[in-house]
């Protein structure tokens, strides 16, 4: 795991070693075993130049023949590599004729360059966010994984093309237009982040997941999307499936574990005692001669998100090296450093403890498996099923649902059953993608009107309906596990996951998301992925005689913090400080009178607002630090110390 960043310069104006290193000194963090740019000069009779920097986390072959960037037997063929390509070992062979100097999976791409040109990145499967400069065609060529696991940003203008996994190696840029996004707001306060290829700064943008884009030398850029996620005909849903689909699951999840536990460093996992994680460990205890090294965190005085018993269990079933990691209130000292790492607000609050695991899990190892995307492929959320049932039920039924939901009273933990079932029975009667979207929102259409100061001129339903359309081909269950696999997947769950375990130099790797289970997957029929109230139907079939029963039968609880009593109690008065108080960057974008509401509602317990005040915390400190990105980050072991 890396950070990459880069320059075409189409004029030859920029003095581009400085530039880089500075671009490069941004994603530290990211790399701290070693670093280094390279120029590569223009062809004759040509000004256009290009230089390519490189932060490396050392993990296959640590030796400096590893070193980025790297280049092939042709020097001005270069590239640098964020990631891990899972099937190095087979493209490696394939291509045997090519000179190789290393053991790593970055020469692999540049072999299969040479092979196949630009069709190279389809022979890819892994995790990966690249850039190769081709200096003989004067070409830049980027590209992101299926999943997006792999950031990558990129700015352009009328001299330049730059990019960067992290937007802070941007805004280093000589001259950078800071000019903000109007449209990011409105979708930030809609799902807690900005849809992909957006970004909060209007000329930067995300390249989309599966894509690649080629910048030729006269700066005109062109993208392809190399793979998209399967979507089968809605009237043959399994067809493709293997007659035995839990014996075909239990191979394909052994073989993307086995791959992800290649590694020249210490390698762990993270374990929260639900289903996919503990499915994880348990195949690694399997597949591993030395017991597991496992993590997990749990929460003071809120039993109610502590998952640790959970984990404990497993651990002990799977003979594991575990540790356990304990959080308290004062987890609010991190909210400066977060939004530092995001680059943008990012709303979603279980960065809190994913930044503070990743952080400990670091002193102990450099790679940690995770089971994220085992909810987005088997169906896992308990919004996926409402969504089927609410198809289901008929709308007179609804209609004295309404009722009953405003007969409900609203003093309840936000992750009681009632507050639940509250919710679900209020937005069921919506049309079928505005009630999904209100399911999935911080601040709904209403809220959003009454809170921004300007009228909401965004369409902020539009990532989603695009989505959804183009899933339209499959079942109502396909359309919206394709629609999560390219929305919250992508731009909330790995997003979160990168930043803060990159914070502190930590590999995670998740086999769910492998290419050929997430292929199968999505042939599989909706009664093997729900069926009726039992999610992940065919996952804890496959494995019930692997984990203990406990951890089988248990209902998913999530991964998420105690915001709402921390913010009664430890956080109030920083709260109300930071957003109420007469230097509040909001009071310019958000009427004072709604957030002091939202605020009071909270305290007195007539609403939990816990997710939307942290949503208007990490966005007031953005703003606060505007034009201060670029200061310099704490080295990555006094960060640890923190």
């Amino acid at each position: 795991m890396c950070g990459i960043c880069g320059i075409v310069d189409f004029h030859g104006k920029l003095e581009l070693k400085p530039a880089l290193e500075k671009m490069s000194d941004q994603l530290y963090h990211r790399g701290p075993d070693d670093g280094d740019v390279q120029l590569y000069p223009p062809r004759e009779g040509s000004s256009v130049r290009a230089g390519l920097g490189h932060r490396r986390l050392a993990i296959i072959d640590l030796s400096p023949a590893g070193r980025q960037p790297m280049a092939g037997p042709a020097p001005d063929v270069a590239v640098v590599f964020n990631g891990e390509i899972y099937n190095f070992q087979e493209k490696r062979a394939e291509c045997s004729g090519y000179p190789y100097r290393s053991r790593t999976d970055t020469e692999v791409i540049l072999a299969l360059y040479e092979k196949y040109g630009e069709a190279f990145v389809e022979h890819l499967d892994g995790m990966f966010a690249l850039a190769l400069w081709d200096g003989r065609q004067e070409k830049l060529l980027l590209a992101r994984d299926r999943a997006g696991k792999k950031p990558l940003y990129y700015f352009q203008d009328s001299g330049i093309f730059a990019f960067a996994s992290e937007i802070k190696s941007l805004l280093i840029l000589p001259g950078f237009p800071e000019n903000l996004n109007t449209s990011a707001l409105p979708l930030y306060l809609t799902f807690g982040y900005v849809p992909t290829p957006e970004t909060f700064y209007e000329r930067v943008k995300k390249l989309e997941p599966a894509t690649l884009m080629v910048v030729s030398r006269g700066g005109e850029t062109r993208q392809r999307r190399y793979w998209n996620y399967p979507l089968p005909n809605s009237e043959a849903p399994g067809k493709g499936v293997a007659a035995e689909p839990e014996e075909t699951l239990r191979r394909l999840l052994k073989e993307a574990v086995a791959s992800r536990m290649i590694a020249d460093v210490p390698l762990g996992a993270f374990l929260s005692g639900g289903i996919d994680s503990s499915v994880v460990v348990g195949i690694m205890s399997q597949l591993g001669e030395e017991p597991v090294r496992t993590f997990s965190i749990g929460f003071e005085e809120d039993p109610t998100y502590d998952e640790t018993s959970y984990a404990r269990l497993v651990a002990k079933t799977f003979k594991t090296q575990h540790t356990e990691f304990r959080v308290r209130p004062n987890a609010i000292d991190l909210l400066e450093k977060l939004v530092w790492h995001y680059d943008e607000p990012f709303g979603d609050s279980s960065a809190i403890p994913t930044y503070i695991v990743s952080r400990l899990t670091r002193d102990h190892v450099t790679v940690a498996l995770s089971g994220d995307g085992g909810d987005e492929i088997f169906g896992g959320y308990e919004r996926f099923a409402a969504m089927l049932w609410a198809e289901r039920i008929p709308g007179g039924a609804f209609a004295a649902g309404k009722l009953l939901a405003r007969a409900l009273p609203a003093r309840a933990h936000a992750k009681s059953f009632r507050r639940r079932i509250k919710r679900f029975l209020q937005k069921a009667t919506l049309p079928l993608l505005d009630r999904y979207l209100e399911w999935n929102s911080f601040f709904g259409r209403r809220e959003l009107d009454a809170l921004l100061l300007g009228p909401v001129a965004t369409d902020v339903s539009r990532s989603f309906s695009e989505c959804f359309r183009a899933g339209a081909s499959g079942t109502l269950l396909q359309q919206i596990l394709y629609l999560n696999f390219r929305t919250y997947l992508l731009d909330d769950l790995l997003v979160k996951t990168d930043r803060t375990s990159m914070a502190h130099a930590l590999e995670v790797r998740c086999p769910f998301l492998d290419t050929r289970l997430i292929e199968w997957a999505a042939l599989l029929p909706d009664n093997l992925k729900i069926r009726g109230t039992r999610l992940k139907y065919i996952l804890k079939r496959a494995y019930r005689n692997l984990l203990p029963q406990e951890v089988l039968s248990r209902g998913k609880m999530g991964f998420g913090v105690p915001l709402g009593a921390w913010m009664r109690k430890d956080l109030k008065s920083f709260s109300h400080d930071l957003l109420l108080g007469p230097s509040a960057r909001i009071r310019d974008l958000l009427d004072p009178r709604e957030v002091r509401n939202l605020l009071r509602e909270h305290e007195e317990r007539a609403q939990d607002h816990g997710q939307k005040i942290w949503a208007l915390l990490c966005l007031e400190v953005w703003l606060r630090n505007r034009g201060h990105w670029t200061a310099a980050v704490p080295p990555v072991a006094e960060m640890r110390s923190a």
